[in-house]
């Protein structure tokens, strides 16, 4: 299973393993199934741009968002 924990490079996201407060909490930072990002470190903390944003997440956060290759 691939997370943003252990990504590097553009990657679309595949799902969210959480509540639903946590999955509205990222849906608010702009990281919703169906994005693509982009991962610029592994951490930690780990570090994604998300249009024209970069964020730091947690590896704990990360580590709860599934990921794959964006095409």
């Amino acid at each position: 299973m691939k997370t943003l924990e252990n990504s590097f490079g553009r990657v679309r996201i595949k799902e969210i393993i959480g509540g639903r407060g946590f999955v509205c909490r990222l849906a608010d930072l702009g990281l919703a199934p169906g994005q693509v990002v982009e991962v610029l470190s592994n951490g930690p903390p780990v570090i994604i741009k998300v249009k024209d944003t970069k964020i730091a997440i947690g590896r704990g956060v990360a580590r709860k968002v599934i990921v794959e290759n964006a095409e």
